[in-house]
Order: C-alpha cells, then structure tokens, then sequence
C-alpha cells in the first residue's frame, strides 16, 4: 500500500493519496489546493486516480478538485448534506479573500456504510457530522489499518462547530461512536496537524475526557 500526505494550501489541509501497488488504482482525499504536487506523488508512485473523495465540503478541502479531476477523469465523492457547502464555493473563498475555485458535478453521494474499491484496497466510510452535516471519515481495516478523520478529530482537539451546520453535540457523538470504537493502536490521519492514535485521543484528548 502507498499511503502519502501533503499539507496544501493556505490552511494546511493534509490531502492523502492512498495506492495500491499491484494495480495502480489511487484515491486522493481532499486535494484542497496545490494540485501539481499532488499529480507529482501520482506520478513517482505510478498511479492514475480512480476516486476522489471529500471528508466534507469546506473550501480547503476541495477548492483543488476540479483542477485534479480535469486533470485525471476521476470520479468526485462527498456526503450529499455537505453539497450546499460545496455549491457555495464562491461565498467561501470570499469569506477568505481567495478567487473562486471551480465546481464539477458530484458523481457518487457517499453515506454511512458505504464501501470504496480501490485495487486490493477497501475504504469504510463512516458518517462523521458535527463540523459539518455530512462531514466523512474513512477507515481502512485490515493489518494496516487507520482512519483518515477529516476534520472531525484532531490530535489534542476536535473540529470546529461554530461554522454553517456544525454542532458540538453532534461531533462528540460521532467521535465516540464512530471513532473511539477502533483499537487503541489505530492510527489516526487528520484533516490538519500530525497524526495521532485512538488510544492517545481517548486518553488524553481534552475534548473527549470533559464529556
């Protein structure tokens, strides 16, 4: 497996190319930005792009999709409560004094229990809303298995909820019962900031010991 992460853009958004080697089928996961370095690793590791997959719709994580699907045909997959977001591109980059990213046609809306194929790779997707409605994690089990958990959990911290359509309530239950149900030693990729474990978010994230 191929498993590589590159912070893109000005908010640092950690976008993950995930491989299989045999096959050469890819997933990238929020290409937010900087696009040519994303299509770099594709192309040292050999791989063409079978899906690319939004944990939800805030424009660091999708202001580069259009560019990487009109530049590799890949099919473009998100959660459909987070569309309003992603429809609203332009408000956003406003918001950020940025141009206006462009927007493709959703191709698959994703939802809880959902799995993705890529070569020898299967992706899990767990339905994670709290920082937005239909903000996604995904888990890929198997020996090597993790979670790549958007913005809904951080090392030390969650994601934010004072955002459109987010709630705290909502982010702890999606955490507790979507997250902290994997093994402690569960390797944890989120959507800014290093990685993490499980174990190391359930021990000592303040977040989750206060609830």
């Amino acid at each position: 497996m191929i498993h590589e992460v590159l912070s893109v853009g000005m908010l640092a958004c950690n976008c993950s190319v995930l491989g299989d080697e045999a096959t050469g089928e890819a997933v990238v996961i929020d290409p937010g930005d900087e696009i040519e370095r994303v299509q770099q690793i594709l192309a040292k590791d050999r791989l063409h792009v079978k899906y690319i997959v939004a944990t939800h719709a805030h424009i660091d994580h999708v202001g580069g999709v259009q560019k990487l699907q009109q530049a590799t045909g890949a099919a473009v997959l998100m959660h459909q409560a987070d569309l309003p977001l992603y429809q609203n591109l332009a408000l956003q980059a406003e918001w950020l004094g940025v141009p206006p990213p462009g927007v493709v046609n959703v191709d698959q809306f994703l939802k809880e229990g959902d799995t993705l194929r890529c070569g020898a790779l299967t992706l899990e997707v767990l339905h994670t809303p709290g920082h937005s409605p239909g903000s996604l994690s995904l888990h890929l089990p198997g020996e090597k298995q993790l979670i790549l958990s958007g913005d809904t959990l951080f090392q030390g911290s969650i994601g934010r909820t004072d955002l459109w359509g987010g709630s705290f309530d909502e982010i702890l239950r999606s955490i507790r019962h979507r997250l902290l149900i994997f093994p402690d030693a569960t390797p944890v990729f989120p959507g800014h900031g290093p990685s993490t474990t499980i174990g190391e978010e359930r021990k000592s994230n303040p977040f989750l010991q206060a609830s």
